[in-house]
Order: structure tokens, then sequence, then C-alpha cells
């Protein structure tokens, strides 16, 4: 009779921690489930994280070259006729290459550097 009380008090146990909350399994991982979609998302990530350095570069760079245009102002009372005065006037050591596909526009009569599409 013990025996038997002590096996319906491990059933009652059992049947009570199975009937708690369940977990949820983590869903499988994008690449599981679609490979063509994951790919392209990556691609599409790297392609935005490229086009952010270029970004990054293109706006350092002008500012830096407008920072110097307005030193060279401050200091020589006028603009530079062009961004290879402040080269010669050492107010840079060599001008910055310009991000791929770009050039540098330069307004001597406003003392603004920018970017534009060759």
């Amino acid at each position: 009779m013990k025996t038997r009380r002590g096996l319906i008090v491990v059933a009652v146990a059992l049947a009570l921690c199975g009937c708690g909350k369940q977990e949820n399994s983590p869903p499988p991982p994008a690449a599981a489930l679609a490979p063509a979609a994951a790919s392209g998302a990556s691609g599409n990530y790297l392609g935005a994280l490229a086009h952010g350095q270029q970004k990054a570069v293109k706006t350092i760079d002008v500012t830096s070259l407008n920072e110097n245009v307005q030193l060279f102002n401050a200091q020589e009372g006028r603009f530079p006729k062009d961004l290879d005065e402040l080269v010669t006037q050492h107010y840079l050591g060599k001008l910055p290459d310009p991000p791929v596909g770009m050039k540098f526009v330069y307004d001597a009569d406003q003392g603004k550097v920018s970017v534009a599409p060759k």
C-alpha cells in the first residue's frame, strides 16, 4: 500500500511538472529558411558598408579642405585662387585624392569645396 501511494505521488508530481508552461524553441536562422535571401541581404549590407565608408571619407576630405580654405582666408585676407595654392603656401602637404568616381569642385568666390561626379 505504501509503495502504491508513493507511486501515485510520483505520478502526480510528474504530471504537474509536465503541465507547466512550455518553452518555445527559437526560430531557425534566416539562412536556413532562405539561403538566397540571406546572401542577398549580406550583399546589401556590404554594399551599404562600402557606400558609408566612401561617404565618410568624402565628408572628412571636404571638411578638411574647407577648414584649410578658411584658415588661408583668415591669414591671407583672401580665398585661395585654387586648391593647389593651399599646397604651395604650405597649408596642406598635398591635396587628398577625391573619392572614386568623384572630383573636388572649388568655388573661389565663396571659398567652398564640394565634391561632384566626374
